[in-house]
């Protein structure tokens, strides 16, 4: 599920590699989290990976409030205990002192005529690894501690496969159980926004953990790179859900193919998006053999989006004019977008809706007005604006085969109470007699174990995906595939 609040201040934008600068006076290689706290009071998460290696510094910087991930910092210059990055993709600058005991780093961030505080927080000593093999053996000081680490008890293989259709070639890893097979199969679907075949954001890696534990239960799981992330060709930056429902479509067949999977018990596990793209993947001429819907909505797109945008201002206030305030400039956001095609027209109205009606201090003004053309522009790229025309009621009826749907009830971005009843509705006023819906008490969106369910808690919380929901999982999938 996007991200419809301030937060879009910073534009996914991804790099492909990070340059290096000075020689290294002190090892500042791991994983840096941030927040950062824009003039509207909306707070970003920033990550920042930093390696040191061979008298290289070399960084990247993730946005996990965007599902941006990798975007190049081009340089990384260090004097003493300053460092100062340049992130030409986002045009934006840091610089910052290293505490004595090496775990802050204190400084302000530069963007669209903003100054900004800034304290990054060392949270491990080494930098986020690449996509990987899942194993048996758990923990480990680089990662979180559910990532699985080798060695492993299952074979983990590199594949590739083709979307034909759209002349791309997507890359991923498939795991297999222990013995011959053929195997039951899911394919992971990742949610929206270009991600990796680990879903990586927040600092965790759910799909990477997820695989790990659906493999050791007897089910082979294929996880693939986004397109135009990681080894997979193809533009990220305009891929649709009609893309995405093609590439879901591609890896089914890829694994049909294969003598150790069994052809007929292929099935689809989508997270968020990735559920809606299932969904549509279902109505096709060779549908999955099941379905699981993880944390997807079951109401149209832009109905979501106001849910999400009120679910969230509910943590910070219960002021009920505020609320209808946000709801409303939310609905007002979301008919322009559907409303105005061109995109430069579409987003000088939004900025008019989002600008404050009073007086400001100039340099006050300008951080809004760039805050708000962030916004703006976010709400009106391809991806968001087939987000708002999704019409889940009228997709989830074609559906026949069987369906899990999981929510948290702690979700703030896609209101379990509201959207699994409305899957449910929609898929047996059709007659799917086979559908199992399940609200999962204390779990956020990212299926964690979670004190309010706060985007701003996802990176806090070491728990990457909560074992009782991913017990659920294998344990209805294994029960479609006997």
């Amino acid at each position: 599920m996007r991200f419809s609040s301030f937060g879009s201040l910073l534009v996914a934008l991804l790099g492909a590699y990070s340059a290096f600068g000075q020689r290294p006076t002190s090892n500042l290689s791991g994983q840096w989290n941030g927040n950062l706290r824009i003039p509207t009071g909306a707070t970003l998460q920033l990550q920042m990976n930093v390696q040191d290696q061979g008298g290289r510094r070399t960084a990247t910087l993730d946005i996990p409030t965007q599902n941006a991930q990798n975007i190049a910092v081009d340089r990384v210059e260090t004097k003493g205990d300053s460092l100062l990055l340049t992130v030409s993709a986002i045009r934006a600058r840091f610089a910052g002192q290293v505490a004595p005991d090496g775990r802050l780093l204190r400084g302000f961030w530069r963007q669209n005529n903003a100054k900004l505080p800034l304290t990054f927080q060392r949270t491990s000593t080494a930098a986020a690894p690449t996509a990987a093999g899942p194993s048996a053996k758990r923990g480990g000081k680089a990662g979180r501690p559910q990532e699985p680490q080798a060695p492993f008890s299952y074979q983990a293989e590199e594949v590739r496969f083709t979307n034909k259709s759209a002349g791309v070639t997507l890359a991923g890893t498939l795991t297999l159980p222990p013995g011959k097979g053929p195997f039951p199969a899911a394919v992971l679907l990742t949610g929206s926004g270009p991600q990796d075949r680990d879903e990586a954001v927040f600092g965790h890696k759910p799909f990477l953990v997820l695989a790990d534990y659906l493999t050791q239960q007897g089910i082979a799981v294929l996880r693939f790179d986004d397109r135009g992330v990681g080894k997979s060709t193809g533009n990220a930056t305009t891929t649709t859900l009609t893309d995405y429902t093609q590439d879901a479509e591609a890896a089914m067949a890829f694994l049909r193919s294969r003598p150790d999977i069994n052809a007929k018990k292929v099935g689809l596990v989508g997270h968020s998006e990735g559920g809606t793209a299932g969904v549509r993947a279902a109505s096709q001429a060779q549908p999955p053999a099941f379905l699981v819907l993880l944390g997807m909505a079951g109401v149209p797109g832009s109905e979501a989006v106001v849910q999400q945008a009120l679910a969230n201002a509910r943590l910070k206030t219960k002021d009920p004019k505020i609320l209808a305030g946000v709801e409303q400039r939310q609905r007002a956001l979301i008919a322009i977008s559907q409303r105005v095609a061109d995109a430069q027209q579409a987003q000088q109205q939004m900025i008019a809706v989002l600008m404050p009606d009073i007086s400001l201090p100039a340099e006050q003004m300008n951080q809004l007005r760039a805050a708000a053309a962030g916004q703006a522009a976010a709400m009106t790229t391809p991806a968001f604006r087939a987000l708002l025309s999704d019409n889940p009621a009228q997709t989830l009826r074609t559906v026949k085969c069987p369906v899990l749907a999981l929510g948290g009830a702690k979700d703030m971005q896609v209101i379990s109470s509201t959207n699994l009843p409305a899957i449910e509705k929609s898929l047996k006023s059709s007659g799917n007699r086979d559908v199992t819906t399940r609200e999962l008490p204390g779990l956020n969106h990212m299926f964690q174990t979670a004190p309010t369910g706060a985007i701003s808690e996802y990176s806090q919380i070491e728990e990457t995906f909560s074992p009782t929901a991913m017990q659920a999982i294998s344990t209805w999938i294994l029960s479609r595939t006997k």
